[in-house]
């Protein structure tokens, strides 16, 4: 699932790709914006991603959907 994650004062979105459920996701979003000082994410490759809460600016998740390949549907 591809996590996409605005940072305020940086010009470009954090993107990973995590095997996290969108619902813990979701958790520990809300626990972060709840007074945690920072989001905790694992990406699918098993690296830590650390994030203050004081910088976060949006998140959104995606879906698990997997993406087409290919000019197929042109």
């Amino acid at each position: 699932m591809e996590i996409t994650i605005g940072v305020q004062n940086l010009p470009r979105e954090l993107v990973l790709e995590s095997d996290q459920t969108p619902d813990e996701v979701a958790t520990a979003v809300n626990a972060a914006l709840a007074g945690k000082s920072a989001l905790e994410l694992l990406d699918s490759r098993g690296r830590r991603v650390i994030i203050p809460t004081a910088s976060i600016g949006f998140v959104e998740i995606g879906s698990e959907e997997q993406r087409k390949v290919g000019f197929g549907g042109l």
